[in-house]
């Protein structure tokens, strides 16, 4: 298993960022709950920063807010589909 960085960016400008990770799925768990929309992550100064609406800044960027608390990021696994899905006849 790969372990995750300290830090990670979804931003392809920032240093953070990384390509391969974020293709293969990582989730945060913050504060004990599933957030979607981490746009950045620190695990040991304990922050996200999560997009705040359609707000746009002037370059085009989605604003974001800074949230302070527990990250914990993890691997998501693929989704393998169900064997008694049903199908359509």
């Amino acid at each position: 298993m790969t372990s995750l960085p300290d830090r990670l960016s979804a931003n392809p400008k920032s240093p953070f960022y990384n390509e391969e990770l974020l293709e293969a799925g990582v989730g945060i768990r913050f504060n004990g709950q599933e957030k979607t929309n981490v746009e950045e992550y620190c695990v040991s100064e304990g922050w996200v920063r999560v997009v705040a609406g359609k707000s746009v800044d002037r370059h085009g960027n989605p604003m974001t807010i800074k949230l302070k608390g527990a990250v914990e990021p993890y691997l998501r696994s693929p989704e393998a589909p169900a064997a008694d899905a049903p199908t359509s006849e």
